[in-house]
């Protein structure tokens, strides 16, 4: 592979937009590649792939580097630098890569990654939490998956089209991809490329979603002409699967503290052609205490570390710490215990994230079910999606029913 001087330094504002910025490295790589339309699909898949390689290894490059946080504009090279060495690329003779010490490098390299919180590139507490709540050897093995390239995966938008037929217009636009056993919508791309510019994406007959995402809506048990809350709804991808689902009959609310997230699930909603979608925005305790009984199905899409997709979102590791998840677990049980009395008699409420870690899963069912609210519900079913096992994300749900 041949290094070019421009697609370098854009990787370079990204690595100090995401590490020395704090901004979301999704957000700051859309940024960047925006920045120039001479950029083929070649070059922009250079600059996003490399950007999140080194954002993953972070850790492991920086110590092997000698670098620290803040990053100087030097130790950003220093870094790529280390990425470029240990993938065989050869350096180009420019300033910025002048006295590299390639064989200390892959010394170093081979050195740390005998130790798990180098190799697996990961903050000392982080990586304590995990072996306390998972034990060392499944701690290990997960870290080990989320560390691994996720998969492109998308669900067919039913509501329009099967999946059959959604195959043979991707494959129309030179995009091949195959079904995933056990998914009845799910489809995974054999190749990256931009969906988003595709007619089939235009016209609404798919959504990108993960596999172990789309089992959610289903195990809320919705039916036809219900009336179904998703109270953490954000951009309503797990909304949008519930239209599908209900055949857009009955009534789905779906609620968040962020108007620009309900925004966006509008506009998806309409792309989608998902008609039974009403958004309101929480703004005060009495838009939930309007709906106190009246509810038949109510999905709690938590708030949560998020440390069940890190393959996604590997700058998510850099950006948390012991003080959020301790806040972020008082959080949760009180979504579950304010949103609760919304349910009808003999109705269901799943409870979910995206996390791996039981204290923000089954214990936190567990806690809940001793409070006030929660004796009067009962554990119908739960799924561990476990990331070193699926090859999916990292999940857990479970449905309560009132008794």
């Amino acid at each position: 592979m041949r290094l070019h001087k421009n697609l370098v330094v854009a990787v370079i504002k990204i690595l100090d937009g995401t590490f020395n910025q704090n901004f979301y490295a999704d957000k700051t790589i859309e940024k960047i590649l925006k920045s120039d339309k001479r950029w083929g699909s070649r070059d922009r898949g250079f600059i996003a792939e490399t950007s999140y390689e080194i954002i993953r290894w972070k850790r492991l490059y920086s110590q092997i580097s000698e670098t620290k946080s803040p990053y100087k504009y030097g130790e950003l090279w220093k870094m790529f630098s280390v990425w470029a060495v240990l993938k065989g690329i050869q350096l180009p003779n420019w300033k910025e890569f002048e006295n590299t010490p390639a064989r200390r490098i892959k010394g170093k390299f081979d050195s740390l990654v005998k130790i798990r919180k180098f190799r697996e590139s990961i903050p000392d507490w982080l990586d304590k939490t995990g072996c306390d709540e998972l034990g060392e050897n499944r701690w290990t093995s997960e870290l080990s998956a989320l560390n691994k390239k996720a998969n492109v995966i998308i669900r067919a938008n039913s509501l329009k089209i099967n999946v059959n037929d959604l195959r043979k217009e991707l494959l129309k636009e030179d995009i091949q991809v195959e079904k995933i056993n056990g998914f009845s919508e799910a489809l995974k791309l054999r190749e990256r490329k931009n969906l988003f510019k595709t007619k089939a994406f235009q016209n609404g007959y798919f959504e990108l979603q993960d596999a172990s995402s789309q089992l959610v809506a289903p195990f809320l048990k919705a039916e036809k002409g219900m009336k179904i809350c998703d109270v953490c709804a954000g951009a309503g991808g797990k909304t949008l699967h519930l239209s599908a689902i209900t055949e857009n009959k009955g009534q789905i609310i779906a609620m968040d503290i962020f108007k620009n997230k309900l925004f966006e699930l509008k506009r998806r909603a309409k792309r989608n052609n998902a008609f039974n979608i009403e958004t309101r925005l929480i703004e005060n305790n009495k838009s939930i205490k309007r709906l106190h009984g009246k509810i038949d199905r109510l999905l709690i899409d938590a708030p949560c570390s998020g440390l069940g997709v890190l393959r996604r979102n590997p700058d998510s590791k850099w950006k948390l710490s012991q003080n959020f998840l301790d806040k972020i677990k008082d959080t949760q049980q009180e979504i579950l215990k304010r949103y609760s009395p919304m349910l009808k008699e003999n109705g269901k409420l799943v409870y979910a994230t995206c996390s791996i870690l039981p204290s923000e899963n089954e214990l936190q069912i567990k806690r809940f079910l001793k409070t006030e609210q929660g004796k009067k519900f009962k554990v119908e079913d739960e799924k561990k999606i476990s990331p070193a096992q699926s090859g999916f994300d990292g999940f857990y749900m479970a449905r309560l029913s009132f008794k």
